[in-house]
């Protein structure tokens, strides 16, 4: 076996293989659901994005190397080490009871945080929305001061509520997040079962030009993109988690988009103009370019693509935005996020740099994704950018934003979106904005409608978004507050006044 052709993994075991034996090292190093170990399935990409076979890998290996050093009570040992935490037949626990750390320290701050429902308690703050659990508090009926939630659903495995006689008492409001409740918590002891995750290893590459992107739903769309059958509901959650970003603002930008100007398709005629300009651009014609010299031909500026208040998008894996450009294979496509949040827990990654007169606003640069992707990132509000004209002039043919559960209209964040908001209008180029529920997507539009009626015309009617995560999440600080990555969308843009001349 040649060392130039064989990846540094390969080698590592191969002295392993030789002095113990074929046979006894596959029979020790088996996994308990029938597959070989992480270092012989998984790919050998040494992408440092995929995190959970390397994980995986490097644990085997060491508990292997160790357990060949201590005779054959330790390599018994090791193999049960080996196995996996939790199969997918025990993946319910009560969290404080997790054999997950990580779960125990969630559940450890949601009981100091979260805050009994019960209408008998009296409110500790102003509810935001119809749903909270606060606004079912009557500050004159309710006798009882704010306790927290410590008592554990035996059905749904969540800190709910501050005692068992509260949860009896308001089971029949429980029961209509019990079930989604103990979906979220299979779903987060999923991650951390220790098992090999094929969803997340590999993802197709450049779409073939004689194969069309359908876009109708999620099976649609991963079959038509050749990704890796998934099988499982689970795993069909934990995969849309993350390709619910660059899919949904494909589906929207995409000329097969499922958004339409027919009866049901949602899209207004000022959409179907602002559309058509970013369509014309991501999809042009071919031109019979070629790797000679005498194939080069002019292209195109890069489509710029603002995602304004970016939070965990901007830490997505690189192979996860990839599929963007592989959805529109002759365009470029520069991913531009913005934001005080934008690097957040990515410090240790990349290093802000310092501000100087040729980056004053410290952008971090990414330019060797592939050929037609760039990513920047600016830890900064774009009302400061666009006063400094640092993205002059937009382009309806070659710019949009989007916003990613922006909390538009919500108490805490709205007066940030104060200065942005008319900025972004006076571009007059696509904004489309997601949301976590309905109620946050209608909350959000009541807003813009408030502060800019009359100033922006809807390209998009507010609704279900197609691409959505199918993986429900819950909030630490109200249990009862269920939500879902990028529920629903809508898009709207500065009106434009076209002067007409008259004899």
């Amino acid at each position: 076996m040649a060392s130039g052709y064989t990846c540094r993994q390969c080698l590592r075991i191969v002295p392993r293989v030789r002095s113990n034996g074929v046979d006894q090292w596959y029979r020790g190093a088996r996994l308990a659901n029938g597959r070989l170990p992480t270092i012989w399935s998984r790919n050998h990409s040494q992408s440092r994005w995929r995190s959970v076979g390397r994980i995986n890998a490097g644990s085997s290996r060491s508990v292997q190397t160790s357990a060949s050093k201590q005779g054959p009570a330790a390599q018994t040992q090791a193999t049960e080490s080996t196995q996996r935490v939790l199969h997918s037949d025990n993946l319910f626990h009560p969290y404080s009871q997790s054999p997950s750390p990580r779960i125990r320290q969630r559940a450890a701050f949601m009981m100091q945080n979260a805050l009994c429902p019960h209408p008998s308690h009296r409110p500790s703050r102003q509810s935001t929305s119809p749903h909270d659990s606060e606004a079912r508090k009557d500050p004159n009926a309710s006798t009882l001061p704010p306790a927290h939630a410590r008592f554990e659903c035996p059905d749904c495995g969540v800190p709910v509520y501050c005692c068992e006689e509260h949860w009896a008492d308001d089971y029949e409001k429980h029961l209509e997040v019990c079930d989604t409740l103990r979906q979220i918590n299979e779903d987060d002891h999923d991650l951390v079962s220790g098992r090999f995750f094929p969803e997340f290893a590999s993802y197709p590459g450049p779409q073939d030009d004689n194969f069309v992107v359908n876009m109708t739903n999620w099976d649609t769309f991963l079959y038509t993109r050749e990704f890796p059958a998934i099988n499982d509901e689970r795993s069909m959650r934990q995969v849309t988690r993350l390709l619910t970003y660059p899919v949904t603002i494909a589906s929207v930008l995409h000329e097969l988009s499922p958004y339409h100007i027919r009866k049901g398709g949602r899209l207004t005629v000022e959409g179907l103009k602002s559309l058509s300009a970013l369509r014309y651009t991501l999809h042009p014609p071919k031109q019979g370019e070629g790797t000679d010299i005498h194939g080069l031909r002019l292209k195109s500026p890069p489509v710029r693509i603002f995602v304004l208040g970016a939070r965990a998008e901007s830490s997505l894996p690189r192979d996860v935005w990839l599929q963007l450009t592989h959805v529109f294979p002759r365009a470029s496509i520069h991913l531009i996020f913005i934001g005080p949040e934008s690097m957040a827990n990515r410090d240790d990654e990349f290093p802000l740099p310092p501000r100087t007169p040729t980056n004053p606003f410290g952008g971090i640069t990414e330019d060797r994704l592939g050929p037609q992707l760039k990513i920047t990132t600016y830890v900064e509000y774009f009302h400061t950018m666009h006063d400094a004209h640092a993205f002059y002039p937009y382009d309806p043919y070659f710019d949009c934003f989007m916003l990613f559960h922006p909390g538009l209209g919500h108490p805490a964040s709205a007066h940030e979106w104060a200065d942005t908001l008319p900025r972004l209008l006076e571009t007059k180029v696509p904004i489309f904005c997601t949301g976590y529920t309905e109620w946050d997507l209608k909350r959000d539009m009541d807003w813009v409608h408030d502060k800019c009626q009359g100033e922006f015309d809807v390209l998009l009617e507010p609704g279900e978004n197609i691409f959505r995560s199918l993986r429900w999440d819950l909030n630490d600080l109200d249990p009862q507050d269920v939500t879902c990555g990028n529920w629903g969308i809508w898009g709207f843009r500065g009106k434009r006044y076209e002067a007409m001349q008259k004899d």
